[in-house]
């Protein structure tokens, strides 16, 4: 749901696990934990997404979460309702009530919200000049995708105003500059290069297609995605990155012997493009992992439960790691790890501090 609703909602889950199987309505007020609004006072339940999310990892990890699954907090507008009546609610968030009651069948005007806390932040991007182009001559990187506006705790909306801000007042002027000088010129098609990139993709598509294995793309692509979720999330640790570098080698490998795609590549193949990507994010989900591993401190989404103050709230290490990393790919195979590139990052004017919402 938008982070909008946050204005107004306020987060809780029950005291006690054996209470998460009950109706909310059933939970009295002093068995309620507005876990937000305690362990963070001065901002409560408006504390930036990445620490909000990560507190509610936390509370669904000790066995209090709701819903199925016990993934769940609850979002209550009850004493907004009663605080400024339910038309002001229902002009400020009716679309919202509508869709999520559709989804669910539940009435969030009556019943608190089930919210779930997604991996939806991120820590930066790809590096962009004022252009938007990125490195590589035409690349362009627009949205979430780039560096430039946010970075862990990326307030509601922001999100969208990258993207309108990139596609309506930045591109718009900068993309056409580009394209003008590029007017003639044709990209050289005969070099050594490129045909040996033509070849390996031709390769690559085909085996997919001859594999015609028994697992669906979607099983693959679930059982990566509740992998990274339990051991690259919100917060993770050593141990089970590890686990994860083992696992994740070995899913890629079922992938290659034993995932179906159906159809062919003479016609447009959808699943034949989401195998592909599929494909491309068991490869990036482990550099993630590997990423993760080589950076001990926590740092904004990046929480590592080793590297944390004795309040829980993340813990940097600026004397070994204000830098930036980039992985330079050194070939398929366990022998073929990622080489590490460090960039220090110099702080001349802004000097870092670290951030409390207590």
């Amino acid at each position: 749901m938008s982070e909008s609703l946050r204005n107004d909602g306020r987060v809780w889950v029950p005291k006690r696990k054996e209470d998460r199987e009950k109706a909310p309505g059933e939970i009295p007020e002093t068995d309620r934990d507005y876990y937000l609004e305690r362990k963070y006072p001065s901002y409560g339940n408006l504390a930036p997404r990445d620490i909000s999310s990560r507190a509610a990892k936390e509370v669904c990890d000790e066995g209090r979460g709701v819903g199925p699954g016990g993934r769940g907090v609850y979002l209550d507008f009850a004493d907004a309702i009663k605080r400024l009546g339910k038309n002001v609610i229902r002009e400020r968030y009716g679309n919202l009530f509508e869709v999520y009651e559709k989804i669910t069948g539940e009435d969030a005007y009556k019943r608190p919200m089930r919210i779930y806390p997604a991996v939806h932040y991120t820590m930066g991007g790809l590096w962009v000049d004022y252009n938007l182009m990125s490195n590589v001559p035409g690349l362009f990187v627009i949205g979430e995708a780039n560096f430039s506006d946010h970075g862990a705790n990326r307030l509601g909306a922001s999100a969208l105003m990258q993207g309108l801000g990139d596609g309506y007042f930045i591109l718009p002027y900068t993309l056409p500059n580009y394209l003008a000088g590029q007017m003639g010129k044709r990209p050289p098609d005969d070099s050594p290069e490129f045909h040996k990139a033509e070849a390996e993709v031709r390769a690559r598509v085909k085996k997919m297609l001859d594999i015609d294995g028994k697992r669906s793309l979607d099983s693959i692509h679930r059982e990566l995605g509740l992998l990274l979720w339990d051991k690259c999330g919100m917060s993770r640790h050593a141990k089970g990155l590890r686990e994860a570098l083992v696992k994740i080698p070995e899913l890629r490998e079922t992938f290659w012997r034993e995932v179906r795609v159906p159809g062919n590549d003479e016609d447009f193949n959808q699943s034949l493009e989401r195998a592909g990507r599929v494909a491309d994010f068991l490869e990036f989900a482990e550099l993630m992992c590997t990423d993760a591993l080589a950076r001990n401190e926590s740092c904004g989404a990046h929480f590592r439960e080793e590297h944390q103050t004795p309040e829980g709230e993340a813990l940097r290490d600026d004397e070994k790691h204000a830098a930036v990393f980039a992985w330079e790919f050194q070939g398929d195979g366990q022998l073929a790890s990622p080489k590490l590139h460090r960039e220090p990052l110099h702080f001349e004017t802004v000097h870092l501090t670290q951030r409390s919402y207590k």
